[in-house]
């Protein structure tokens, strides 16, 4: 029961930083260089990013510390053969969340920002690789 509670938690925070991301690049950014230009698309988009601030970092700090707990329960144990399929892609997931969660973490606590990607496009293209992959784990 706990590991439900959990699993849904983490499916909740996951859809608040992936959906904060999705409204980012396909719309914020966008808003910004083509209906609003300039100044005001700049104000608008810092409006929106005051109140952003406040609760997608800790969305994510949810989902990598759900993903933490969850990990072994659905890793399993590693059979004489080796590594199957799903743990293989398991590692690929919790290496690219721990990225990103590294990332964010950096960024607030210690206001670090990114060595090389500082827009949204790499997080944004990560979560869609994790997306794919959750859905890829349990069909090979």
């Amino acid at each position: 029961m706990l590991f439900a509670i959990v699993h849904l938690i983490h499916l909740l925070a996951a859809f608040v930083y992936g959906g904060f991301l999705f409204t980012d690049i396909l719309f914020l950014q966008k808003m910004q260089k083509i209906t609003l230009p300039g100044e005001e698309g700049a104000k608008c988009r810092e409006a929106i990013m005051v109140h952003v601030r406040k609760v997608v970092p800790y969305a994510l700090f949810v989902v990598v510390g759900t993903g933490i707990y969850m990990f072994p329960h659905v890793f399993g144990k590693v059979g004489p053969e080796g590594l199957n399929h799903l743990q293989i892609i398991l590692l690929i997931k919790a290496f690219l969340g721990l990225w990103l969660g590294l990332r964010g973490f950096m960024q607030k606590v210690f206001k670090i920002n990114p060595w090389v990607f500082k827009s949204h496009y790499f997080p944004f293209t990560l979560v869609v690789i994790i997306i794919i992959l959750s859905q890829l784990m349990w069909v090979l």
